[in-house]
């Protein structure tokens, strides 16, 4: 009879250990959790913009022989992109 009080005595502070490891525990990652910002700055500062093909100028230059090339426009492929000015 006594060992069997003995034996709940150990049992029950064993369970009253656990559950108050098993709180502390959630109380630190609880602290621990992200804290919440604002969501991020909505599109009115972006503007999405499809493929297109640009204009683009390529000044005059030099070559290693010191010649001169004039300079020219050459159309370059833009990929779809955001434009995000603030």
């Amino acid at each position: 009879m006594i060992n069997g009080l003995k034996r709940a005595a150990a049992l029950g502070a064993a369970t009253v250990a656990l559950a108050a490891g098993a709180l502390a525990g959630t109380v630190g990652t609880a602290s621990a959790a992200p804290q919440h910002h604002r969501p991020p700055v909505a599109s009115h500062h972006c503007k999405k913009t499809v493929g297109h093909w640009e204009r683009r100028w390529h000044p005059e230059y030099r070559d290693r022989h010191h010649h001169r090339h004039a300079g020219y426009w050459i159309r370059v492929w833009r990929p779809a992109h955001q434009d995000c000015r603030r």
